[in-house]
């Protein structure tokens, strides 16, 4: 990521929210977004045209236009930006840090904006160390048993070898897991927290198939 954040007081205190159901971004992890919609096209602009800061956020009711909205959220830099030729931007949200929502502020946009405070989750700013006690194997086992009803299949040799902040993180956001089970995902605190939610949800879920069709997942 171009742009490091030290502390949580070098982020905006106001931030521009993005409510995506089942669509999340954690720290480091990188959310594709097609955005199409001229209110978002609109909060694209601003950002770009500042910090390129934006919070995804899970709605929690309410109606589909104007949702509620989830107390906790995450914050992603824009770290790739493209415009097709009929319109859309494409671009990728690198995340930065979770964020507690204070406030809505009065519609003043196209788009939502809400005053934030990213104290409580500061220690997203930095990696977390490796450490020999993440049961990589439990948790590889859960998802196996996860993805075999449905179909699914992921590159296991890169599950095996990768960071596990960028294994959790990643399974984390890819797996269609709904939006409330997105949403422990999101506030699980540390990321021993978030590898013990995934578990549980991987082997909560492993009963309960779903009707995707086979797939490979990046």
């Amino acid at each position: 990521m171009a742009h490091s954040y030290i502390r949580a007081s070098d982020l905006p205190q106001v931030i521009p929210v993005f409510p995506l159901a089942g669509a999340i971004v954690l720290p480091r992890g990188q959310l594709p977004l097609n955005i199409f919609e001229p209110r978002y096209l609109n909060m694209i602009d601003d950002a770009m045209a500042g910090d390129r800061i934006v919070g995804m956020i899970q709605p929690s009711g309410g109606p589909e236009a104007l949702p509620a909205l989830s107390p906790v959220g995450c914050a992603g830099r824009i770290t790739s930006f493209a415009e097709t030729s009929d319109g859309r931007y494409l671009v990728t949200l690198t995340g930065v840090a979770r964020f507690r929502i204070l406030a809505e502020l009065p519609a003043q946009s196209p788009y939502r904006q809400t005053r934030v405070d990213f104290e409580p989750f500061a220690l997203d700013l930095k990696a977390p160390d490796e450490d020999d006690a993440f049961d990589r194997s439990d948790l590889l086992a859960a998802l196996q048993g996860y993805l075999n009803p449905r179909g699914l299949d992921i590159d296991w040799d890169a599950a095996r070898d990768a960071p596990p902040e960028a294994l959790v993180n990643s399974l984390s956001m890819a797996l269609p897991f709904e939006p409330a089970e997105k949403q422990a995902l999101i506030e699980a605190l540390t990321l021993y927290d978030r590898l013990g939610t995934l578990t549980a949800l991987l082997r909560i879920d492993a009963a309960e198939p779903g009707d995707d069709e086979p797939t490979t997942m990046q």
